[in-house]
This record gives C-alpha cells, sequence and structure tokens, in this order.
C-alpha cells in the first residue's frame, strides 16, 4: 500500500468538498468572506495590520474562472484575502550558532509541522534581527519556497522560532480561519501543484511571492473546515498506525534474514548428511599447510565443519594496470543505477561478472558484481574467492558481518575498510555439498520475505 499516494487522495478530496458532507446550516463561506473583510478593514483602521498591497483588487473569483467545482456553500477567493499577513523571510543566511532560538529552514518544514530535531539556533540579537517585520505565533504558518518547496507547518507550541531563508510566515485571520484547515489545503496537490509550477530559477528555483499571495484557493464555511480537519486527522491517524506496521513488518523481516543467517553459519539451517566430504578435506585442497586449531568454536559447530580465517578463502586485489583502451568507469554510482556509465582510457581492468568490494567511505564492506568489464573505481578492491568455496555462501558470510565492518572503519579524513578485520573474520566452513543445500534454503526463504516486502 502507497501510503503517501493514499494521503495525497484524502487532501485531495478534502479541496473538493468530497471529504465530509455539507450542512445546509452552515454559515456560506461567501458570508464568513465578507465577515474577514470586514474585520480586515477595522483592523487596518486601528493600525494593528497593513493593508495588503494587492488586496484592493482581490475580488471573488468569477464562476467561469476557477479550476474546480466546489459545493455551492463554497467560495473561491484568494490566499491574501483570508490572512492578515503573508511575510517573506530576510534573504540572508544565518549561521548556526549551536544555542538560542530554533531556526527555521525549508528542511525544517514537513508536511503539516515544523520539524525541530536537530534544528540550527541563533541569538536573540539575529532573532530580533530576522523578525524585525513579524515574529511568528502561535497558529501562524510557514511555507517553504523552496526544497522542499511546497512543504507548510503549523506552529503549534508556543516557542520562539526564527525565520530562516526561502520561507514565508501567513497568519489566517484569526477566530475565522482554521489555521490547521489552510496547512491542509496548502498541502494538497492542487495547490503544491499550482504554485510550484510558477517557481522560477536557474540553479535553485523557488516559488515567488508574487505567486503566493493571489493564490486561488476554495474556501469552506467555517464549521465544514473544522469538520475536514477533524476527518483528516482521524485518516492520518490510520494511516500512521498503517506506517507503523509495515515499519514494524519490514523490521521483522530483516531481523529474520538475519537470524536465518546465523542459523545458516551454525550449521542448523540444514540437516548434516553423513556422506558429505568434511570440510577439512576441502581446507587441505584450499591450503595443505594450514593446521585447523582445535578450540572452543568446534564445540558449536556440527560435525564435520571447520573454521577458517577470511584471508584463506577470500583475498582483495586490484584489478591489471591497462591504457590505451576506452572502458567504463565501474565506480559506485554506476554500479548502483544512480547514474550513466562515465568512460575512461587507463584505469585497472576488471573482467564482467567480477566481486568489488567497496573499500572508502560510509558503506565499506558492500559487494558489488560487475554487470560488464570496465576500470575499477578508486573506492574498491577486487574480492577473489577461492574457488574450492561456494561463492554465494561466502557472500553470505561477509553480508553477516556488514554492521561490524561499518562500525569498525580506519582513517580520519576518509574512513575506509579495516582490511585486517576484514581478513581476520573467522569463517565457519561446512562442507562443500552442505555450502550448496545452505544457499538453497536461503535463496527459498528470501525469495518468500523479499515478496511480503514488495507487497507492504
Amino acid at each position: 500500500m502507497d501510503t503517501k499516494k493514499l494521503r495525497q487522495k484524502i487532501l485531495d478530496l478534502a479541496i473538493h468538498g468530497k471529504l465530509v458532507p455539507q450542512d445546509p446550516n452552515d454559515e456560506p463561506a461567501s458570508v464568513l468572506l465578507e465577515r474577514i473583510k470586514a474585520e480586515k478593514e477595522r483592523l487596518i483602521k486601528e493600525g494593528k495590520i497593513k493593508r495588503s498591497k494587492k488586496s484592493g483588487s482581490s475580488d471573488t473569483l468569477h464562476y467561469e474562472n476557477v479550476p474546480f467545482e466546489v459545493p455551492s456553500s463554497w467560495v473561491w477567493c484568494r490566499l491574501e484575502d483570508i490572512t492578515v499577513l503573508i511575510e517573506d523571510c530576510p534573504h540572508t543566511t544565518a549561521k548556526d550558532e549551536g544555542k538560542g532560538y530554533p531556526l527555521v529552514r525549508t528542511p525544517n518544514i514537513g508536511e503539516g509541522q515544523l520539524l525541530l530535531d536537530g534544528v540550527h539556533r541563533v541569538s536573540k540579537e539575529v532573532y530580533d534581527k530576522r523578525n524585525v517585520r513579524a515574529v511568528p505565533q502561535v497558529d501562524d504558518i510557514i511555507y517553504a519556497r523552496e526544497a522542499p518547496a511546497g512543504n507548510v507547518a503549523v506552529i503549534r507550541e508556543n516557542e520562539q522560532v526564527c525565520l530562516g531563508q526561502r520561507t514565508v510566515l501567513i497568519r489566517p485571520m484569526n477566530t475565522l480561519i482554521d489555521s490547521v484547515w489552510l496547512t491542509y489545503a496548502m498541502l494538497t496537490p492542487y495547490s503544491r501543484n499550482h504554485l510550484i509550477s510558477k517557481a522560477t530559477g536557474s540553479t535553485v528555483t523557488h516559488v515567488n511571492m508574487a505567486s503566493i499571495r493571489p493564490f486561488d484557493l476554495p474556501l469552506p464555511p467555517l464549521s465544514e473546515q473544522h469538520r475536514i480537519v477533524a476527518e483528516i486527522k482521524r485518516w492520518f491517524a490510520l494511516i500512521d498506525q498503517i506506517e507503523q506496521g509495515k515499519a514494524d513488518l519490514q523490521t521483522i523481516i530483516k531481523q529474520t534474514k538475519s537470524k536465518i543467517l546465523d542459523l545458516a553459519i551454525h550449521g542448523k539451517l540444514v540437516p548434516q548428511d553423513p556422506n558429505d566430504e568434511p570440510a577439512i578435506e576441502l581446507l587441505k585442497r584450499i591450503n595443505p599447510d594450514f593446521t585447523p586449531c582445535d578450540n572452543e568454536h568446534y564445540q558449536n559447530l556440527p560435525k564435520g565443519w571447520c573454521i577458517v580465517p577470511m584471508q584463506m578463502l577470500c583475498s582483495l586485489t586490484d584489478g591489471e594496470k591497462q591504457s590505451g583502451i576506452e572502458r567504463i568507469n565501474l565506480d559506485v554510482k554506476y554500479l548502483r543505477g544512480e547514474r550513466d556509465a562515465k568512460m575512461l582510457s587507463t584505469g585497472k581492468y576488471i573482467t564482467e561478472n567480477s566481486l568489488l568490494i567497496l573499500v572508502d567511505g560510509e558503506n565499506s564492506g558492500e559487494v558489488f558484481q560487475t554487470p560488464t568489464e570496465g576500470y575499477q573505481g578508486s573506492t574498491f578492491k577486487q574480492l577473489s574467492i577461492n574457488n574450492n568455496m561456494n561463492t554465494d555462501y561466502m557472500l553470505q558470510v561477509i553480508n553477516l558481518h556488514r554492521k561490524t565492518l561499518r562500525e569498525n572503519k580506519v582513517g580520519s579524513a576518509i574512513p575506509h575498510l579495516n582490511k585486517k578485520l576484514f581478513r581476520a573474520i573467522e569463517v565457519p566452513m561446512p562442507p562443500y555439498d552442505e555450502q550448496h543445500r545452505i544457499i538453497n534454503v536461503i535463496n527459498v526463504a528470501y525469495k518468500h520475505l523479499d515478496a511480503i516486502m514488495e507487497n507492504l
């Protein structure tokens, strides 16, 4: 289930007046809009708010010009008609001072609420300077003008926040407009698409204030606004439960895969066959001079298994240096499918279907199989597995140790794989035929688990 699309569908029904039934006893939105205009005029005369430069020409839209039909009790209006303030933030960047007032930047604006975990903070001096035109208040709305453009959040906590670059402060008409309803209305596909389609800019696109103030939106009666908010919250709470259940199930699936691997390397996944050639014979072919230690590990392994250091079963090497031939650069982004192939005329040659292990960066220990020949990326080593071992079994053993390898990287500037630790990994080594049986069972189990994951 695509819960994100489900949320968008609920918001779409809401903006079209199809989420809750209309009540003929509700005060029509046209009357509400006149009351808002009268209240704004009173506040202007008292000097409490300023007249919008564009509000004088913001008349009700003609029926034939509206973007879509709405219930008869609704009315089309402009955003500036139902707000007392639409204020752009200062266009300068404020530095994170580590303490003080939360600086709300566009990444801190979620879908309906502020995301203040890890927020940048500024001093009172910066706070006063940036909020000189308008101090954000509870029930104000903050709109993100750039990536993630279109996100809107309502200030629900009585916390003094500071406006960051490319944010807009929107203050609905108090008591006559439900600020949470307006937040949801601006998060609808209609509102997002309309405003983002008018974004400008070459390097970083952003929504202009000239598009926000006159933005056309349908206004329901105040009582229906409250009912819409309650219904959206009810549906979103149910979706939250679905998402939590989905996340819990995904966690269980990951844990199940890890448990399957754990059982596999301890000889508990498949039954042993007394006719299998013991692993010690396999080991003699790999390294006739190696003498396995008789230690406590054998007490936890089936008869016929051995414990062998990783360096005996696989090695980390570089491809053959070549030049003068143009080939694909087998780097991380290409192997992950994140970008098209880049060509090089020199490098370390790697054949098709080779194994490369990432040795630099956050995901050190991740293994890739090359889809074509090319030159080895600079952050890789070639992973060569002894021909006497089942390749898939060895890859599963490496995968089981991924977390340990990630948490024990070495190097300060660019963390990289701890090769000494990698080579010293103790590999439980079953007979060769049992390696095949283990992989077959793992593949079947993973196929079912992956099918469940794909259908969540």
